[in-house]
């Protein structure tokens, strides 16, 4: 019978701009090494080769170094306890506990000698036709709507984040690219994915080629990316709103009192926010104070970039969003966009600089179309040592539901079988596991943890977190040796949450009546949603909620070194930013993919300076299924709200770790009840007018 679960993403009280804009049988290679660099270092714009970075399609290689190549950590458990000296009185952000002993896998560019030259240019000569590339292109991308972490098939419509961020890095090096123009437009993603795209322009600036951006809707997130490029232009007409961040937090606890439903919640942490949803009628003030300090988080860090990259003062910074400027001209006369043109101008500027006369049309190849090109072609592929990744985005369940896609969500089932292929094989050195979710099924998310504890006793297992890595999310990554976040992911929510409606008052409303014969003192538990729980069935429900934050809880503690005291003072359902979590042992270290990558290397006692090979297990599929489905995406905006939904009806039950949101949970019944339940609160509101 339909229970509810409380939980999902950021989803009822998300982080929002303000305001809002009108297995394994395929797989993917490449090599990287890793380098500690200081602050200040530089590359001459002459050198043409990049040694380190992170990319992921099918055969390509990335190298970076670590300037502490002899250090070695000799005990990888060693974990920073909570409330250690890096948070001071006000609970600020002095210190990131053990992270400097760590390598930072910094991108670092190196030219190429005149053999390998001869080489990459013999491998383009016999290159497919569909990698040729006229010298002299203008990589074009356009950067707009959602950002998959997860890799794509040709078929896909959508960015995806490791390819976009392999193309920045194919064509640092590809002699055939003379620079990048990158259309920025507004971004339905997270602040994880945008400082991995940001960090990505950087390192392709080392290799001295143009980056040319161009906004013609802007917004913070968009300014974020934008500010990473050589120049920025944007049309006299442009739509400029960088007024701050909000975040919001919805309620529906009024709404349904008068339809008649009464949602029962046992919820365990007292930030767990998810479930105020339906119980609240406003904001609790624990809610409002976690929500205060992640906004308060991510605006600081978008202040502290945008002052470096513009060299501002913060005061500036500050004053410039505090005033509201939306003239585009203004913008240009003081210093935050370069210009303003449109694009055909910005297109006849780049001839003039390539010395491409204005009859003929500028050369250039579109994101879909490079994301071809081997890394072969680039001299970019073959070594011996391989660590191997896995993806893992969305939420997390037991079973593939019938309404689901082979990559919808994680399944525990199929993310056990890749997590066992990496133990039982011999090939790889290590894994580095990125994940990207909001949390889900907490049997499921348990039962990944178990497997990853497993392969980690016997290889370093290195988690990289993305946008969102909380509740079940948190739950994987706490199995691995060491956690990698960026600064602004979302991560802990450390807590439980579930519940049932009951829906008595609105079945006396319409006249519906339903009895239950039952054997056993608990059958009617769940069962039974025509009317509260008893006493005795509200104690038992309360003590299972209690037991599975318990052992979530406990296993933190345990994965983490902290006695169960001190994860208890970072638990509770709060959500923190990676920079919060990692002054509080529940992170590591600050960065992305090529930074856990670097630490896999460290903690697998390979070389810093030695390259190796990645392979991603997690390819795309290409079922006709599949196939079918990414071209009707391609041509259809998908309702994702609720396919996602129909998806949990259909495969979710019991307990669940998850982020701020709705779910409903399916406890016995078939996603049928759920939909009748629906169907019936659809058909009274209509009957009230």
């Amino acid at each position: 019978m339909p229970s509810f679960l409380l939980l999902t993403r950021v989803g009822m009280a998300k982080l929002l701009l303000a305001p809002h804009f009108p297995y394994v049988n395929r797989h993917t290679t490449y090599s990287i090494k890793c380098l500690h660099l200081s602050p200040h270092f530089s590359v001459a714009p002459q050198l043409k080769k990049p040694r380190s970075f992170l990319q992921q399609t099918r055969h390509f290689s990335c190298r970076a170094f670590d300037a502490d190549g002899n250090e070695r950590v000799t005990d990888e458990s060693a974990k920073p306890e909570a409330g250690n000296e890096g948070i001071d009185d006000n609970g600020s952000i002095s210190s990131r506990g053990d992270e400097e002993k760590y390598p930072s896998g910094e991108f670092l560019f190196e030219g190429y000698d005149m053999w390998e030259s001869l080489a990459v240019k013999f491998k383009m000569l016999i290159a497919w036709p569909w990698e040729r590339v006229k010298k002299g292109s203008v990589l074009t991308m356009k950067i707009r709507g959602e950002v998959s972490d997860q890799l794509m098939s040709r078929f896909s419509s959508g960015l995806s984040l490791p390819q976009l961020c392999e193309n920045f890095i194919k064509a640092a090096y590809d002699p055939r690219i003379s620079g990048i123009y990158l259309h920025i437009e507004p971004l339905n993603c997270g602040w994880g994915k945008v400082e991995e795209m940001h960090r990505h322009l950087l390192d392709f600036k080392k290799s001295g080629k143009f980056i040319i951006g161009y906004v013609p809707v802007c917004g913070e997130k968009e300014y974020y990316i934008g500010c990473a490029c050589d120049e920025l232009y944007a049309p006299p007409s442009a739509y400029f709103q960088l007024y701050g961040l909000t975040v919001q937090a919805s309620f529906l606890g009024g709404v349904l009192e008068k339809v008649g439903i009464e949602p029962q919640v046992q919820r365990i942490g007292k930030y767990k926010s998810a479930g105020d949803q339906l119980t609240r009628k406003s904001i609790s003030n624990e809610n409002r104070e976690m929500l205060t300090t992640l906004l308060d988080n991510i605006y600081a860090n978008w202040v502290d970039t945008i002052s470096i990259a513009k060299g501002k003062k913060k005061e500036d910074v500050e004053n410039f969003i505090n005033e509201g400027v939306y003239v585009v001209e203004r913008l240009k006369e003081e210093g935050w966009i370069t210009g303003t043109k449109y694009d055909d101008e910005v297109i006849s500027m780049l001839k003039e600089r390539l010395g491409i006369p204005s009859s003929k049309p500028l050369p250039t190849v579109d994101y879909r179309t490079y994301r071809r090109v081997r890394r072969w072609t680039l001299g970019l592929t073959g070594y011996r040592d391989q660590i191997a990744i896995i993806r893992a985005s969305g939420s997390i369940s037991r079973a593939q539901g019938p309404l689901s896609s082979s990559s919808s969500g994680i399944v525990a089932e199929k993310f056990i079988e890749k997590i066992r292929s990496v133990r039982e094989s011999k090939r790889f050195k290590a894994l580095v596991l990125r994940i990207d979710s909001p949390g889900g099924d907490a049997l499921a998310s348990d039962l990944m943890w178990r497997e990853i504890k497993l392969l980690a006793a016997s290889k370093p297992v290195v988690a990289s977190m993305a946008d969102v890595a909380a509740s079940g999310g948190y739950y994987m990554a706490m199995g691995a040796g060491a956690i990698v976040a960026e600064n602004l992911t979302l991560t802990g929510s450390i807590g439980v949450v579930t519940g049932k409606f009951n829906l008595e008052k609105l079945y006396e409303r319409i006249g519906f009546n339903k009895e239950i014969i039952s054997r056993g003192r608990y059958a009617e538990l769940t069962a039974a949603e025509q009317r509260p729980f008893r006493a005795d069935e509200a104690e038992l429900f309360a003590k299972s909620a209690e037991n599975a934050y318990k052992s979530f809880r406990d296993k933190a503690a345990s994965s983490r070194c902290m006695t169960a005291e001190k994860m208890e003072e970072v638990a509770q359902g709060r959500v923190w930013t990676g920079n919060d979590a990692a002054t509080r042992g529940l992170v590591d270290a600050i960065g992305g993919v090529s930074r856990a990558v670097a630490i896999a290397k460290q903690k697998a006692n390979l070389p810093l300076d030695q390259q190796v090979t990645l392979v991603e297990l997690s390819t795309p599929s290409l079922s006709p299924l599949n196939i079918i489905s990414g071209l009707g995406n391609s041509l259809v905006e998908e309702d994702k709200g609720i396919k996602e939904l129909l998806q949990v009806m259909a495969s979710s039950d019991g307990i669940q770790a998850r982020m701020d949101g709705i779910m409903f949970e399916k406890f016995g019944g078939p996603a049928s009840s759920i939909s009748f339940v629906f169907t019936l609160i659809k058909d009274y509101l209509r009957s009230l007018y």
